[in-house]
C-alpha cells in the first residue's frame, strides 16, 4: 500500500458535503451488501406467486349482446294498439332501458335461469389441494334426484362418488365416511332423498377418481349470480345492452347468458300473450252484444217494408233525401260515437282491474290520452308485481295513479256523453225543420230511414271488429321476443383472473421491497457505530485508522511476517502515528489509548501497536495505566509479580523494578498490578511522573493504556503527559450518541493531539469487497445468513 494513501486517511474528515456521487454509492453498497436476502426474498416470492397461480382457480369473462326493442310493436300490439288506427291512443312510447335492465337482473328471472341449468348442484373433481369444478360433458356421472323440486331447492349439502369399477360406485358423505357401494343405474336411498348415478360414458369413469356433488340452496346460488351478472348499456343513447359475466368455466358463463336472455325473450312473450288474450276476449265479447243487435235491426226492417207494403224507398225519396244526406251523416257518426262510448263506459264499470279500451273512435284527446296513460300504467304495475307484492312503494305510487286515472276517465266520459247527446238533439231538430219542409214526403219514409241508420250504426261496428279480430288471431300466431340477439355469449379462451404478469411483477417488486423495508427499518432502528463515516459526522477530530475484524483468538496480531488484512491495517496505524508524532520536540514520544467504553479494545489496539512500532526495531514500553479493570497481563498470557500499582505504593521501588521483558512482541512492559481501592489517589501521588520520565529517558515510543473517560476521571488527570491521543470506537458496539464525549473532549480540547480509531470495522458492510471478515478479540466466523442478521 502507498505511503501517501495511508497518510491521507487522517484527513478523512474534511470531506465535501456536496459529493452526492459518493453519498449514492454508500447507499448502493449499504444495500447491495445484504444481496443474498435479496436473491432470497426474490426466489421466495417468485415460488409464492407459481404457487398462488398453481392453486388459484382461473376466471374467465363472457360477454353477450342485445338489442331491446324501442316500441311495444311487431308480434303481439296491446289492446290499445289494436285500436290504434281510431285515434284514441298515441304510437307506442319508447321502453326504458334502465327497467329492462332491471328486468334481466330480477331475481325472479335469475331463479329460472339457475333453476332450468340445474346448476345449484355442481360438480367437482377433488384434488390434493384444491378442488378443480367440472361441467357439462367433464361431468362423468349423471345423478337423479327423486325428490320434490321444492326440497331439492333448499337444501345445503355435499357428497362424493368414487368409481369402483366400471360398474359400480362408493358414495361417501362430507366427513369422508363409506355411506354405501351400489351399482351404477340402481336407486339408493340416502340421507338427501333417493337418487339414482348413471354414467355419460364408459370413457369418462376413471378409477379411484372422486367427484365432489355439492347442492346449494337455489335461492342463494341465483343471489350470488345476480349480483356477478353486469347488464350496462352499449352508449348512453343506445338500445343495446351489454351483458357479462365472470366465472370458473367458460361454457357455464356461456350458459348462463344465453339462457338469461331465453327467459327474459319468454317473459315478455308470456306478457304479450295475456294482453292479446284479452283483446280478444274484449272483441269477442263486443261481436256477440252486437250481433244481437244486429239482427234485431234486420228484423225490423223486414216488418216495417212488409207493414207498409214498400219495395224500394230510396228510389221514391232520392231527391228529398239527397238535401238531407250530409246531415245523415253526421248523426250517424254522433250515434257511432256516443255508442262506444256507453261500451267503454259500461267495460270501466264491470271490469275494475283490466285494460280499458282505446282508439274505438272516440274524438276527444283528454279522454284517449288519460287512458293510454292508465293503461300503460297499468302494464307496468302488472308486471312489477309478478315479482314484488303490493306493499311495494313504486306498486302503492301506480295504484294510486290508477286511481285517479281512471276517476278522470270516467267524468271524462259522462261530460263527452252529455256533449254527444247536446250534439246529436241538433243535429235531430236539424234534421226535424228540414224534413217538415219536404211536406210532401211519406211518415213511412222518415221512419224507414230511423231504422235503416240504425243498421249502418250497427252494421259498420260489426264489421269493424270481425276486421280486428282476424288481426289480433294473426298477431297472437307470430309472437315476436322483446331482444334481438346481436352476440352470443362468448369469450376469450384466455382468463382475466388471476393476471398471471401482474401476479409474478407484484412478486417481484414484493420480494425486493420486503427486504429493502426490512433493512432500512433496521438501519433506522440501529444505532451502533458502524464505520468512520459514523463517528466522522459527529467527531471532528483526525481519524488516523481502522482496525477490521478478526477471526484470530490472538491477541498479538502483527508480525514481521504477516501480511494480512489487519496487519496492514496496523502498519497504517503505525504511519499515520509517526505523522501525527512529527511535530514532537523530543525524542521519546507517549501515545495515550483511550476510548469512551470499556471492552471497546483499546488494550488491544495498545498492544499491537505497540508490537507495530517495535517491529521497527525501536524500544517500546507498554504501560498499562487502567489500573481499575487491567487486561494486559491476560491478554499477552503472562503473570508479573508486580505492576504500575506497586510502584506508585512503594516509594522505595526503582521503575526498572516493574519493567518486564516480552519476547513475543520484543518490547517491555509494565503491568497495571494489583487493582487498589483508590486508583485516582495513586495516580496523583507523583510517582507516574517519575515512571514517565524514566521512560523517556531509556525509550523511543511509550504506549499507555488508561481507563475509558467516560467511566472514570483516570485519564483526564494524565492525559496533559500525552504527545498523542489515541481515541478508540469500536463499531457495532458503541451507541452514535456517545460520540458526544470525544466531540466534547475535542472541542474542549481535554485530551492533546487527540486522534480518532474506529476498531472492529466490519469491511464486508462497508462495501470494499475484500471479504476477509476479520474481528477483534474472541469472534467466530459467521455464516452469511447470521451476517445478514
Amino acid at each position: 500500500m502507498k505511503e501517501e494513501n495511508k497518510i491521507q486517511t487522517i484527513y478523512i474528515d474534511n470531506k465535501d458535503d456536496s459529493d452526492d456521487e459518493i453519498n449514492l454509492r454508500e447507499v448502493f453498497e449499504k444495500y447491495s451488501y445484504h444481496w443474498k436476502w435479496f436473491l432470497f426474498g426474490l426466489i421466495l416470492a417468485l415460488a409464492l406467486a407459481y404457487s398462488y397461480l398453481q392453486y388459484t382457480h382461473n376466471q374467465y369473462k363472457v360477454t353477450s349482446t342485445i338489442f331491446i326493442e324501442d316500441k311495444d310493436s311487431g308480434g303481439m300490439p296491446s289492446e290499445m294498439e289494436a285500436f290504434a288506427d281510431l285515434g284514441i291512443l298515441g304510437g307506442g312510447k319508447k321502453k326504458s332501458i334502465i327497467n329492462e335492465t332491471g328486468v334481466l337482473r330480477s331475481r325472479t328471472l335469475i331463479e329460472r335461469v339457475v333453476k332450468d341449468l340445474g346448476i345449484h348442484i355442481t360438480y367437482f373433481k377433488e384434488g390434493n389441494i384444491v378442488n378443480s369444478e367440472i361441467y357439462g360433458e367433464d361431468i362423468p356421472f349423471k345423478v337423479n334426484f327423486f325428490i320434490k323440486d321444492s326440497i331439492l331447492q333448499k337444501m345445503d349439502t355435499l357428497f362424493k362418488i368414487t368409481a369402483l369399477s366400471k360398474t359400480k360406485y362408493a358414495i361417501i358423505n362430507a366427513d369422508g365416511e363409506l355411506i354405501k357401494s351400489v351399482v351404477f343405474g340402481k336407486n339408493v336411498k340416502t340421507g338427501y332423498g333417493e337418487i339414482n348415478i348413471t354414467p355419460y360414458k364408459d370413457s369418462n369413469i376413471k378409477m379411484d377418481e372422486t367427484i365432489i356433488v355439492k347442492i346449494s340452496p337455489l335461492k342463494k346460488v341465483a343471489k350470488g349470480y345476480r349480483k356477478r351478472i353486469t347488464i350496462e348499456p352499449e352508449d348512453k343513447k343506445s338500445s343495446l345492452l351489454i351483458l357479462s359475466l365472470t366465472d370458473k368455466v367458460k361454457q357455464k358463463a356461456q350458459d348462463i347468458l344465453d339462457n338469461l336472455v331465453v327467459q327474459y325473450n319468454n317473459d315478455a312473450i308470456e306478457y304479450k300473450t295475456l294482453i292479446s288474450e284479452n283483446t280478444d276476449q274484449f272483441i269477442n265479447d263486443r261481436i256477440k252484444d252486437i250481433s244481437v243487435d244486429l239482427t234485431r235491426v234486420d228484423k225490423g226492417v223486414e216488418d216495417f217494408k212488409t207493414k207498409n207494403r214498400l219495395t224500394d224507398i230510396t228510389t221514391e225519396a232520392g231527391l228529398d233525401l239527397q238535401s238531407n244526406a250530409e246531415l245523415q251523416r253526421k248523426i250517424v257518426d254522433l250515434n257511432s260515437q256516443l255508442k262506444m262510448v256507453e261500451f267503454i263506459q259500461a267495460h270501466i264499470r264491470n271490469n275494475k282491474e283490466t285494460l280499458i279500451p282505446a282508439n274505438l273512435g272516440v274524438r276527444d284527446a283528454s279522454t284517449n290520452n288519460n287512458t293510454s296513460i292508465y293503461n300503460r300504467l297499468l302494464l307496468e304495475r302488472n308486471r312489477i308485481i309478478k315479482g314484488s307484492s303490493k306493499r311495494n312503494p313504486t306498486v302503492v305510487n301506480l295504484d294510486t295513479q290508477l286511481a285517479t286515472l281512471r276517476q278522470s276517465i270516467e267524468q271524462s266520459l259522462v261530460n263527452l256523453r252529455s256533449s254527444l247527446n247536446f250534439s246529436l238533439s241538433e243535429a235531430r231538430n236539424q234534421e226535424y225543420r228540414i224534413s217538415s219542409k219536404r211536406k210532401v214526403a211519406p211518415q213511412q219514409e222518415r221512419e224507414f230511414q230511423d231504422i235503416k241508420r240504425k243498421q249502418q250504426i250497427i252494421e259498420s261496428l260489426y264489421l269493424y271488429l270481425l276486421q280486428k279480430r282476424e288481426e289480433n288471431a294473426i298477431s297472437l300466431g307470430i309472437p315476436v321476443p322483446n331482444a334481438k340477439i346481436i352476440d352470443k355469449a362468448d369469450g376469450s379462451n384466455l382468463p382475466v383472473s388471476p393476471k398471471r404478469l401482474l401476479v409474478y411483477l407484484i412478486g417481484v417488486v414484493l420480494g425486493l421491497l420486503i427486504p429493502f423495508i426490512i433493512i432500512s427499518i433496521r438501519s433506522l432502528l440501529d444505532n451502533m457505530v458502524h464505520s468512520y463515516e459514523d463517528v466522522e459526522a459527529v467527531v471532528k477530530a483526525p481519524i488516523i485508522g481502522d482496525i477490521p475484524k478478526t477471526s484470530s483468538k490472538k491477541k498479538v496480531i502483527i508480525t514481521d511476517t504477516d501480511n494480512s488484512n489487519i496487519a496492514e491495517s496496523f502498519r497504517l496505524l503505525r504511519t499515520n502515528v509517526n505523522f501525527m508524532l512529527s511535530g514532537a520536540k523530543e525524542e521519546a514520544k507517549s501515545i495515550f489509548v483511550t476510548s469512551t467504553l470499556s471492552s471497546e479494545g483499546k488494550t488491544f489496539i495498545a498492544i499491537n501497536l505497540a508490537s507495530s512500532l517495535a517491529l521497527l526495531n525501536k524500544k517500546v514500553l507498554l504501560i498499562g495505566a487502567d489500573i481499575r479493570k487491567p487486561k494486559i497481563a491476560t491478554y499477552l498470557s503472562i503473570n508479573p509479580a508486580k505492576g504500575l500499582t506497586h510502584f506508585l505504593m512503594d516509594k522505595n521501588m526503582d521503575v526498572s523494578d516493574v519493567i518486564i521483558y516480552n519476547k513475543e512482541t520484543n518490547m517491555d512492559l509494565i503491568d497495571s498490578g494489583e487493582i487498589p481501592p483508590n486508583p485516582s489517589e495513586l495516580l496523583l501521588n507523583g510517582r507516574f511522573e517519575d515512571v514517565l520520565t524514566y521512560a523517556k529517558q531509556h525509550y523511543d515510543y511509550i504506549i499507555i493504556d488508561t481507563a475509558p473517560v467516560n467511566m472514570v476521571t483516570d485519564t483526564l488527570l494524565l492525559g496533559h503527559h500525552a504527545d498523542l491521543f489515541v481515541y478508540v470506537v469500536r463499531a457495532e458496539y458503541l451507541d452514535k450518541r456517545m460520540l458526544k464525549v470525544p466531540q466534547t473532549m475535542f472541542e474542549n480540547k481535554r485530551l492533546p493531539n487527540m486522534t480518532m480509531l474506529i476498531n472492529d470495522t466490519d469491511y464486508d458492510h462497508k462495501g470494499y469487497g475484500y471479504g476477509y471478515g476479520y474481528g477483534y478479540g474472541n469472534v467466530e466466523k459467521k455464516s452469511w445468513f447470521k451476517r445478514m442478521i
